[in-house]
């Protein structure tokens, strides 16, 4: 049974739009490149930004596979800078902080 996850009709995350490429989805969250720094980002499904531990190391494991699959070696970025209330992180390539190009698209 998938459990009860606050949503926020206000919150772009929340929205879950399909404007850049996914790369995973879930009950517990989904995967697609950001819009900004075009790396993976990994989206919790539930407003807010305190995950229950098991999730989070649910999307930990799948942002890893996908990062590892698309950028190799990486960091992962969980300031969430521009959406602060709303949990997510970024897989970042090793040495760098935007997706392959190097910049924003």
């Amino acid at each position: 049974m998938a459990e009860h996850r606050l949503n926020d009709p206000d919150c772009p995350l929340c929205e879950a739009a399909r404007i850049t490429p996914w790369h995973h989805e879930d009950d517990i969250c989904w995967i697609a490149d950001c819009t900004i720094c075009a790396t993976p980002m990994v989206v919790w499904r539930g407003h807010g930004t305190e995950p229950p531990e098991h999730e989070r190391e649910h999307m930990a494991a799948h942002l890893a596979r996908v990062a590892g699959e698309r950028l190799g070696a990486h960091w992962v970025d969980g300031n969430m800078r521009n959406i602060p209330n709303h949990f997510h992180a970024h897989a970042r390539p090793q040495g760098g902080f935007f997706g392959p190009g190097g910049g924003p698209r």
